[in-house]
């Protein structure tokens, strides 16, 4: 624990999202021993500048630039730089840091994420986007800076602690559990007339609603498989989805012996958080405590891909590599936007993606060190988004 009572710098970027504020949490539970060197929000201005004060970071970024001079007023006199636009944002992210928490949601990730790890920092990531559109590039280039990549996700937090690394070649299966979101008994022809207010609804964990939505589809846990391949390094069919309704076990590694071990704990984001800033050591605070027999049971199914069809085009896009897993994941972006704007229903989300998925085919992306990587994922994320808004019209033409 040694390493823990120095001062560490940290920046994080989406500090006004859930996992933002989780994250601020737990270090204030630490007694913050810290630094922040950024803070990056999204059109959160009030609670951005709130953090700020609080924190006085070297410099808080509003991504929304029409938000700067607010920001700015609101930051008057208190020493703490201020900057806006997408470009700032990527540029606090490549500031010299020890430790940096990357949780801004969606594609917008990736171009900060990049910068953190090229600047050598260990990055708690919570952006899946990054993973899934430039997975292989991006930990190549974490290594190479010098760096870490450590996920927050709390599933693959469970086989981040779970796995151990001498014994990776005898790892027979990933496990990841899906609590089923707010329809896991519902029928299809209920989930044709889903809300988005239903949708968001999600009963174990408290999420922005794009993650929300992405949790009602299960895209989130296809997503999830994705990241779990680049990550630990295997391949489409060795990771697995199990539906676990009271999000207890994150996660499970099976051995080619037969042994299974899995990572349990309370759903509190702030526990894989702790992990990622204290490893390799463990720090205390304040964490919820499992109760078994309080609990009394924990519950297992196998996911219905029927009604949730998200993972088998997760599992597709895997399979078939290069650009199509960049495809997936715009057209899901398109598609759940269109979807809380209330103009297509629940199930057009899984249709528009399949659509969008299958005409694009899958392109080779270019050597993973390359200096244009971000340049190619940007390409693939606007023909995902092209071809998904092509569905979308297509489907409300018919409904005209």
């Amino acid at each position: 624990m040694g390493a823990l009572s120095l001062v560490r710098t940290v920046s994080i970027l989406g500090s006004t999202g859930s996992v933002g504020v989780s994250t601020l949490d737990l270090l204030e539970s630490l007694g913050r021993p810290v630094r922040v060197r950024a803070l990056t929000g999204g059109r959160n201005v009030a609670r951005l500048a709130d953090q700020a004060l609080a924190w006085r970071p070297e410099v808080a970024v509003i991504e929304d630039a029409t938000l700067a001079g607010e920001l700015a007023a609101r930051l008057q006199g208190s020493g703490v730089a201020v900057e806006a636009g997408a470009a700032a944002v990527t540029a606090a992210a490549g500031l010299p840091a020890d430790w940096v928490m990357s949780a801004i949601v969606g594609f917008a990730g990736l171009a900060p994420t990049l910068a953190a790890v090229d600047a050598g920092a260990i990055v708690a990531l919570a952006n899946k986007e990054s993973l899934v559109c430039a997975g292989p590039a991006l930990l190549r280039r974490a290594r190479l800076a010098g760096g870490m990549v450590i996920p927050v996700d709390s599933e693959h937090s469970a086989i981040f602690q779970a796995l151990d690394p001498r014994h990776t070649a005898q790892v027979s299966r990933l496990i990841l559990t899906a609590s089923g979101g707010p329809f896991r008994t519902w029928s299809a022809e209920r989930m044709a007339s889903a809300t988005p207010d239903e949708a968001v609804a999600h009963p174990n964990w408290v999420m922005g609603r794009k993650i929300s939505v992405d949790s009602a589809t299960m895209m989130n846990k296809g997503l999830e498989m994705i990241e779990a391949a680049y990550l630990f390094g295997v391949d489409a069919d060795r990771v697995e989805v199990v539906v676990h309704p009271e999000s207890i076990v994150h996660s499970l590694v099976e051995y080619a012996d037969g042994s299974s071990l899995a990572q349990l704990g309370a759903p509190d984001m702030r526990t894989p958080i702790a992990v990622a800033f204290a490893w390799p050591d463990r720090v205390a605070w304040p964490a919820p405590r499992l109760d078994l027999g309080a609990i009394g049971r924990l519950t297992f199914e196998a996911p219905d891909s029927q009604r949730f069809p998200a993972l088998d085009l997760a599992r597709q896009a895997l399979r078939e590599g290069g650009s199509a897993p960049g495809i997936l994941n715009a057209a899901n972006e398109v598609a759940v936007e269109a979807f809380l704007d209330r103009r297509i229903g629940y199930l057009d989300i899984a249709a528009i993606v399949s659509e969008a998925l299958n005409k694009a085919g899958s392109e080779h992306l270019g050597d993973d060190m390359a200096d244009n990587i971000l340049e190619q994922t940007q390409q693939v994320d606007r023909k995902g988004r092209r071809l998904a808004g092509l569905a979308l019209d297509a489907r409300l033409r018919g409904a005209a």
